[in-house]
C-alpha cells in the first residue's frame, strides 16, 4: 500500500520545486504508473512518502512543439500521444508501433514520456525509438533561486536498470527529438504475452534512401531488454550507410547484433529473437521508405 502526507498539485515549475524544498523526501510522480505497482504488497510493501509532487498540470510539461530542425515533447505527455498525435505519426512515425505495443489502452492514456524514461528500465518500451530519433532530455534545477537548464543526449542520460543522470530536486521537463518525415522505420518486440508484455527483446530502426544511387543515406537501430541499457548498434548502421540495401547484406548485418546480448537471462533464446528482429524491421523499414529488399531464406544464411 502507497500512502503519503501530503499531495501537491503544482500549475508551476517554480511551485513544483517550492513543494520539493518544502518537505525534504517528496517523491516526483506524473502517471504513477510504475510507481503504484512498485508500492504493492509483494513488491515494495507498504510504503508510506513524506509528500507526493504531481507535475502533469505544468503546461510546459505537457506541450508538443514542431519546428523544422526538431520536435519537442512535454515529460507529462502521455505515452497515447504517440498514436493519437498528428503531427508525430507523420514526423516520428516509428513512435506509433511503439505505443501499440506499450501496456494497455487505459495506461498509454496514464503512462508519460518522461515517467518511461526516469523509471530506466532495462525493457522500457519507449527508449529504442527514442534513441533512433536522436532523442535529449531536458532537465531543471533550481539553484540560488534561479531555475537553472542543461540538455543531454537520452544515450548518456540512463545509466543503469533503475539510474539516471537526473540529481538531487531535478526535474525532466521535455525531450526533443529529430525529425524523421520520408524515413522508413520499423519497431519489433517480443514479450511473454501481447497485453501488458514486459519486453524480453524490443528494437527499432529508422532507414533514409538516397534515391539517386539507390542506396542507404542513413540508418539508425536501437535495441532494448537485452542488456543494462539501450542502445544504439553503431556496427549495423556503418555497414549499411552508403550500400545498395541487398538481402544478403542485410542478413549479414543484422548477424552482427547476437553480440549485443548482455542480460543475465535466457541469452540464447534473445540472440536469436534479436537477429531476426533486426533483419525483419530492417527489411520492413527499407520496405516503407519505398525500397522492397525480401528476406534472405534461411537455409542460405551461412552459404
Amino acid at each position: 500500500m502507497l500512502t503519503f502526507d501530503h499531495y501537491f498539485m503544482p500549475r508551476t515549475l517554480e511551485a513544483a520545486f517550492d513543494a520539493l524544498e518544502q518537505v525534504p523526501g517528496a517523491r516526483l510522480v506524473a502517471g504513477a504508473t510504475d510507481l503504484l505497482p512498485w508500492a504493492r504488497e509483494g513488491r515494495a510493501g507498504d510504503v508510506h512518502l513524506p509528500a507526493m509532487v504531481d507535475v502533469s498540470r505544468i503546461p510546459e510539461l505537457c506541450d508538443i512543439s514542431v519546428t523544422e530542425q526538431r520536435v519537442l515533447l512535454g515529460a507529462a505527455t502521455p505515452i497515447a500521444a504517440y498514436e493519437r498525435d498528428a503531427r508525430l505519426r507523420r514526423l516520428a512515425p516509428v513512435l506509433g508501433p511503439c505505443a501499440a505495443w506499450f501496456a494497455d489502452d487505459q495506461i498509454r492514456e496514464q503512462a508519460t514520456i518522461g515517467g518511461n524514461i526516469v523509471n530506466a528500465s532495462p525493457a522500457g518500451d519507449s527508449q529504442p525509438a527514442l534513441l533512433v530519433l536522436n532523442a535529449r532530455v531536458h532537465l531543471a534545477r533550481r539553484e540560488g533561486g534561479k531555475i537553472q537548464r542543461r540538455e543531454m543526449p537520452l544515450s548518456e542520460f540512463i545509466l543503469g536498470p533503475g539510474k539516471t543522470a537526473l540529481k538531487d530536486r531535478e526535474i525532466l521537463t521535455a525531450l526533443t527529438i529529430d525529425p524523421i518525415e520520408g524515413w522508413g522505420s520499423a519497431f519489433e518486440k517480443v514479450g511473454h504475452r501481447r497485453s501488458l508484455a514486459i519486453s524480453t527483446v524490443c528494437m527499432a530502426t529508422a532507414v533514409k534512401l538516397d534515391w539517386a544511387r539507390r542506396n542507404v543515406e542513413a540508418c539508425r537501430v536501437a535495441i532494448g531488454a537485452v542488456g543494462p541499457v539501450p542502445e544504439r548498434l553503431s556496427a549495423i548502421e556503418a555497414m549499411l550507410v552508403g550500400q545498395v540495401p541487398t538481402p544478403r547484406l542485410v542478413r549479414e548485418a543484422a548477424q552482427t547484433a547476437a553480440d549485443q546480448v548482455r542480460s543475465r537471462s535466457r541469452q540464447e533464446y534473445r540472440r536469436e529473437v534479436l537477429v531476426n528482429f533486426v533483419e525483419r524491421a530492417l527489411v520492413s523499414a527499407l520496405s516503407r521508405a519505398g525500397l522492397e529488399v525480401a528476406r534472405l531464406p534461411k537455409e542460405m544464411a551461412h552459404a
